[in-house]
C-alpha cells in the first residue's frame, strides 16, 4: 500500500495502513500510561530504600505525568512543523534514556530529573502525536479504532504489575528500570511506523502564506497556528479543559496508590499486583465497549463520558469499603468495577475533542488539554500521599480522587448545549450527519478558519446587506449558515 498522502480537510481513509498505526497507538500506550500504572509496584521498595515519605516517592510519577502534559504543545507544535514520525522516534529516545539513567540514582532527586523530567519529556512527544495520527484515519470508527488502541494501556497492566513485581525481587528496583529503559526504546519503533494522512500545518501555511508579510507578524502567526492559540479564548474548550484537569487529579491515583493500599490492609506482595492486574483487564473490556457504543452515534460522546466518569468517581469513594474487615473479595470486586469504568472513560477523554473544537484544531487543542490538566496530574498523588500521611490510611485518598472526578463530570455538564434535546442529525440537514458534526465541532463557526475576524466582518457585512446567512445562534433565518449552525449545536 503506497504512502497516504491528502490535506487536512479530505476525508478520512477509514482504515488501510491506519490499522497499522492503530497497532502502533496500542505499543506506545502501553509503554507510556500502562509503564506509569504500573509503578505502584515500585512505591514500597523507594519509600522503604530511600527512607522518604509517601508524599516524597509519589512525586515521581507526579512529575513525569505533569512533563508529558505540560510539554505536550511543544509536540504538537513541533508536528505541525515536522510531522509525526520523527517527533514520535525522537520521544521514544527521551523516554527510555530517562529510565536507563533512573536505574544508576542514589536519590530521590536523581529520580526526580530521570524519571519525571526526562522520561515524562519523551512521553509528551510521543502520547498525543500517535493518537491524532490514529484519529485522522478514522471518521465512523474513530471511537473504536481509539479504544483499541487504548487497550494496550489494560493488557500492560494486567501483564506489567507482576512482571515488574518479579523484575523487583530478582534485579533490585534499580535493575528493573534498566529493564524498563530497553523495552521502552520499541517506541521509536513504534513511531517509524506512523504515516500521518494531513500535510503539516507549516508546511501548508508555507505553500500559501504572502510574502508581503512582515516578519514578526508571520511568525507570531505561525507561533499562534502551530500551538492553536485561539482555542484559549473559546468557552466550549476552556470548559472542557477544566474537566479533564479535574479527572487528571483523581484518576491515577489508584495506579500509584493501589498496591501500596492492598499491602497495607494486610495482603501479599503478589496479592497486592494480581488486584492491579485484574484492574487492567477489566480496563480492557471497558474500553471496547466504550468504544462499540460511543461509535454507534445515539448518544453526544460528552454525554456518554459524563456517565463512564460519574461512576469512576463513585467506585473510587466506595473502594476502601472494599477491603474492610481484610476482605480480598470486596477489594477485587471494586476494583474490577473500578476498571471497567476508568477504561471506558479513557478513549471518550480523546475521542470527544473533535466534537468540541473540530477535527483539524484537535493536535493543538489535545496539546493544550494536556498543559492545562499538567496541574492535575501534577497535584493529584502528592496530595493523595499526604493525605495518607495524615491520616495513617489511603482511605481519604481515594475519596479525595473520587470527589475530583464527580467534579469534572458536574463541570463536562455545563458544556454549550449539553442539556439540549436536539439530536444530531434532526435537522434538514440530516444527509450530512453525525460527521460533519463530528468533524467541525461546537466552535467551528467561531473559528472556521486562521483568519477568524475577516470572517466574522464578512458575516456582519452580510446581515448589513440582508442575505440569507444569519449570525451564529440565530434559530429563525434559514439557509446554508442557519443548517451548519444547528448541526454544530446537535446533541
Amino acid at each position: 500500500m503506497g504512502k497516504p498522502q491528502g490535506q487536512t480537510g479530505q476525508a478520512a481513509p477509514e482504515g488501510g495502513w491506519g490499522w497499522v498505526v492503530v497497532g502502533a497507538l496500542f505499543l506506545v500506550s502501553a509503554l507510556v500510561f500502562g509503564l506509569i500504572r504500573s509503578l505502584g509496584v515500585f512505591f514500597v521498595e523507594l519509600e522503604s530504600y530511600f527512607d522518604e515519605s509517601a508524599q516524597a516517592v509519589s512525586w515521581i510519577t507526579s512529575i513525569g505525568l505533569a512533563i508529558q502534559q505540560l510539554f505536550s504543545p511543544f509536540g504538537t507544535a513541533l508536528c505541525n512543523l515536522y510531522g509525526a514520525r520523527p517527533v514520535v522516534m525522537f520521544g521514544g529516545i527521551l523516554a527510555g534514556l530517562g529510565l536507563i539513567l533512573a536505574s544508576q540514582a542514589t536519590s530521590l532527586t536523581h529520580l526526580y530529573l530521570t524519571m519525571g523530567i526526562i522520561s515524562g519529556s519523551g512521553w509528551a512527544f510521543v502520547f498525543t502525536p500517535t493518537v491524532v495520527s490514529v484519529m485522522q484515519y478514522f471518521t465512523r470508527r474513530r471511537s473504536l479504532a481509539m479504544a483499541l488502541g487504548f487497550t494496550g494501556v489494560g493488557l500492560s497492566s494486567f501483564a506489567f504489575s507482576p512482571l515488574f513485581q518479579l523484575l523487583v525481587e530478582t534485579y533490585a528496583w534499580n535493575g528493573a528500570l534498566l529493564v524498563l529503559g530497553g523495552l521502552s526504546l520499541n517506541i521509536v519503533a513504534c513511531g517509524a511506523l506512523i504515516r500521518p494522512v494531513a500535510t503539516p500545518k507549516a508546511v501548508k501555511q508555507n505553500l500559501t502564506e504572502s510574502r508581503r508579510s512582515s516578519a514578526c507578524r508571520n511568525f507570531l502567526s505561525r507561533v499562534s497556528m502551530n500551538f492553536e492559540l485561539p482555542l484559549l479564548t473559546q468557552r466550549p474548550f476552556l470548559t472542557y479543559a477544566l474537566a479533564v484537569t479535574l479527572f487528571n487529579s483523581g484518576y491515577f491515583v489508584p495506579y500509584v496508590h493501589l498496591v501500596a493500599h492492598s499491602r497495607h490492609e494486610g495482603f501479599s506482595e503478589y496479592q497486592a499486583a494480581f488486584v492491579m492486574s485484574a484492574t487492567g483487564v477489566a480496563d480492557i473490556i471497558g474500553r471496547v465497549v466504550a468504544g462499540w457504543a460511543s461509535d454507534l452515534g445515539r448518544v453526544w460522546l460528552p454525554r456518554m463520558l459524563t456517565v463512564w466518569s460519574g461512576l469512576v468517581g463513585v467506585f473510587l469513594v466506595l473502594l476502601p469499603l472494599g477491603s474492610l474487615g481484610g476482605s480480598y473479595a470486596g477489594l477485587m470486586a471494586i476494583s474490577l468495577a473500578y476498571g471497567f469504568c476508568s477504561g471506558g472513560m479513557t478513549p471518550l477523554v480523546f475521542a470527544a475533542v473533535p466534537e468540541i473544537v473540530g477535527m483539524d484544531r484537535t493536535l493543538g487543542a489535545l496539546g493544550l488539554l494536556h498543559l492545562i490538566e499538567s496541574l492535575g496530574g501534577l497535584l493529584g498523588a502528592p496530595l493523595s500521599g499526604w493525605l495518607k500521611d495524615q491520616t495513617g490510611s489511603y482511605a481519604a485518598s481515594f475519596v479525595m480522587a473520587g470527589t475530583f472526578l464527580l467534579l469534572g463530570t458536574a463541570v463536562t455538564t455545563t458544556l454549550p448545549n449539553f442539556c439540549t434535546c436536539t439530536k444530531a442529525g434532526a435537522t434538514k440537514a440530516q444527509s450530512d450527519a453525525p460527521e460533519p458534526s463530528l468533524e467541525s465541532g461546537l466552535i467551528t463557526t467561531s473559528l472556521s478558519s486562521p483568519t477568524t475576524p475577516i470572517q466574522m466582518e464578512t458575516v456582519e457585512s452580510e446581515d448589513e446587506d440582508g442575505n440569507i446567512h444569519s449570525p451564529v445562534g440565530d434559530p429563525e433565518r434559514s439557509g446554508v449558515t442557519s443548517g451548519r449552525t444547528e448541526d454544530d449545536v446537535s446533541c
